[in-house]
């Protein structure tokens, strides 16, 4: 099954009622098209609780899903309905499909229609954990050890960014990452991604589509990602 943008973001029935849900814009997205999907949609809706409205009616557990989520939600409102659609289709007993996947469907500016973006490994945590140690001197010359080294990128708001605690910003931290990387040619760094929960999806996402695209020799962005207050 192929869906058309206009079908994500135009017309969502639910008790008679017509809802309309505004994709997250991204540019050049890696993946166009998923096959055997099922939809799931996460609405902005200010007379519901925390402006959360959730519709999983339709979901297959051996299909793809596809989660559709309002870019004007925060994360602090969205990553709940994500975390029960992912115990949801991990505790599912029966038409259980190892290889689904789940993607967050958005609109590609790129091509004028739809982009995903996969996040089937992602595991959302709440709050930052505290065994976290991060390496110091990541802009120096690196330690001798043969551990890991760690980082952590805090994204704060759009546009306020620490690495490591030493702060940067939207249009530079990609470039950080990149000379991290070029340094490190003898211990692997694992990157940890957390996100401040009053971010916007569309924020997030924006986020998220610039570390898709970056290809890392030495370092690997962990699946864990943190949500911050």
């Amino acid at each position: 099954m192929k869906y058309a943008l206009f079908l994500l973001i135009g017309l969502c029935f639910s008790c008679g009622k017509e809802k309309n849900i505004q994709l997250p814009e991204i540019a050049d997205s890696k993946i166009h098209e998923v096959l055997d999907v099922s939809p799931a949609y996460i609405f902005y809706n200010e007379t519901e609780k925390d402006s959360v409205e959730l519709n999983r009616k339709n979901l297959i557990t051996s299909t793809n899903w596809l989660v559709n989520v309002d870019k004007r939600l925060t994360l602090r409102q969205a990553i709940p309905s994500v975390l029960m659609l992912q115990e949801k289709k991990r505790d599912a007993k029966t038409h259980k499909n190892e290889v689904a996947k789940n993607y967050y469907s958005c609109n590609d500016t790129s091509i004028k229609n739809l982009g995903f973006l996969d996040f089937t490994d992602i595991v959302y945590h709440n709050g930052i954990d505290g065994n976290i140690v991060e390496s110091q001197g990541i802009y120096e010359t690196l330690p001798s050890e043969t551990t890991n080294h760690i980082l952590s990128i805090l994204f704060k708001s759009k546009d306020s960014i620490t690495i490591n605690s030493a702060p940067t910003t939207k249009s530079e931290f990609i470039d950080r990452l990149k000379y991290m990387d070029s340094i490190q040619d003898q211990i692997m760094g694992i990157v940890y991604l957390k996100f401040n929960e009053n971010l916007t999806f569309q924020e997030y996402i924006t986020f998220k589509s610039m570390l898709s695209k970056l290809k890392l020799k030495h370092a690997t962005i962990s699946n864990d990602e943190y949500i911050f207050d």
